[in-house]
């Protein structure tokens, strides 16, 4: 059984590189990510298009892991996403829920404030 934590945790590096294609390598074809706020992705090329335009507007992105539980196919960490935006530095607090199938995540669920996020990236 692969090991669903370090799964996730090497997911979260990846963005590191902002590689699109490494980043959707890590989702079955019929996942679904979903930030909360707003409408979900669903299906990996329908996330891989999102991810390709995040690519254009988000620049050093880092994904602090600050506590990260798993059990079975679910993995739920608490982080702080980092990244740059036309200069700016955001910082959002966010919890994600991930469960995964056969190695590759089937769910994601990002939960955080968005008038938070929309207010760090109008500055």
């Amino acid at each position: 059984m692969p090991d669903n934590g370090a799964i996730v945790i090497q997911f979260c590096e990846a963005w590191t590189r902002m590689d699109v294609k490494e980043i959707a390598s890590y989702f079955t074809d019929d996942a679904v990510y979903h930030n909360i706020p707003v409408q979900p992705l669903v299906g990996k090329a329908t996330i891989e298009k999102a991810l390709e335009g995040m690519a254009t507007y988000m620049r050093d992105v880092r994904f602090e892991i600050k506590h990260q539980v798993a059990q079975g196919n679910v993995v739920m960490n608490e982080r702080v996403d980092h990244l740059t935006h036309q200069g700016r530095e955001v910082a959002l607090p966010v919890v994600g829920v991930f469960e995964l199938r056969d190695g590759k995540i089937a769910a994601w669920r990002d939960y955080f404030d968005l008038a938070e996020f929309q207010s760090q990236m109008a500055g």
